[in-house]
C-alpha cells in the first residue's frame, strides 16, 4: 500500500495518533508566531503613541507648581521679616534681663561673703573697744592684750583666705613685688633677690590684694 500523505503520526498517550508537522510546517508556524510577537513588542514600544498622561485635559497638572503672585510674595516676606525682628527684640530683652540678674546675684554673693568676714571680726572689734576704754592698764598687760588681739584678728583673716607676702631673700617677682629701692648685692648669687621687705603684701584666696614693697639687690642698677 502506498502512502501519499507525508504527515507523520506519533502515538498519543490518550490513544489515537497526532500528526507531527514536517520541517516546512514548523518553520512556517514559528515564523508566524515570531512575527506576531514582534508586532506586539513594537506596538508596546512605539514612541509615536502618546501616553494618557499627555492628554490635553491632564497636561496642565504636570506643567509645574502654580506661581505665587508678586503682591502675595511681598506680603509673606514682610510678615516673615516682622516675625524675625520681633524674635530678635525678644531675645535681646531676655539677654539683657539675664545679664542684669547675673550682675545682681554676683553682687549679692560678694555682699554675703563680706558680711561673713565682718561677722568673724566682730569679736576682735569688741575686744579692741574694751581695750581702748581701759585707761589704767599696766604696760605689760596692755602689751599682752594687744598681742592676743593681733593673733585673734589674724586667725580670722587667715581662715577667710588672707595670706601675707614677705619675700625677703627670695627672687624678685615683679608680678608680686614692687621694687622701692635698689642696692648692690654682696655677691653674684644675691643679684635680683629681695634684700628687705618694706611693706608686707597680701593675697586673698590666690588673688593679689596688695604687692609687697621691697628693696632689691641689683648689679646693673635696676630690678
Amino acid at each position: 500500500m502506498q502512502v501519499t500523505d507525508k504527515t507523520r503520526f506519533s502515538k498519543d498517550p490518550r490513544g489515537g495518533a497526532a500528526p507531527i508537522d514536517m520541517a516546512g510546517d514548523r518553520g512556517g508556524s514559528a515564523s508566524r508566531a515570531d512575527q506576531s510577537a514582534d508586532g506586539a513588542d513594537l506596538a508596546s514600544t512605539d514612541m509615536s503613541a502618546e501616553p494618557s498622561s499627555r492628554d490635553e485635559e491632564t497636561q496642565a497638572e504636570f506643567s509645574g507648581l502654580p506661581m505665587e503672585p508678586d503682591s502675595e510674595a511681598i506680603k509673606r516676606l514682610e510678615a516673615e521679616l516682622a516675625d524675625a525682628r520681633d524674635q530678635h527684640l525678644r531675645l535681646a530683652a531676655e539677654f539683657d534681663n539675664y545679664r542684669k540678674r547675673i550682675a545682681r546675684e554676683r553682687a549679692e554673693l560678694t555682699d554675703r561673703a563680706q558680711a561673713g568676714l565682718v561677722a568673724r571680726l566682730l569679736d576682735a572689734v569688741d575686744d579692741m573697744d574694751r581695750l581702748a576704754s581701759a585707761m589704767d592698764i599696766p604696760v605689760e598687760s596692755l602689751r599682752e592684750a594687744v598681742t592676743l588681739l593681733d593673733r585673734k584678728i589674724w586667725k580670722e583673716l587667715e581662715a577667710a583666705g588672707l595670706v601675707p607676702i614677705d619675700p625677703a631673700g627670695e627672687p624678685f617677682d615683679p608680678s608680686q613685688h614692687e621694687a622701692v629701692s635698689i642696692i648692690p648685692p654682696p655677691n653674684r648669687e644675691q643679684d635680683h633677690r629681695v634684700a628687705n621687705t618694706l611693706q608686707v603684701g597680701y593675697r586673698f584666696k590666690g588673688q593679689l590684694v596688695r604687692p609687697a614693697r621691697v628693696q632689691v639687690y641689683s648689679e646693673q642698677g635696676h630690678a
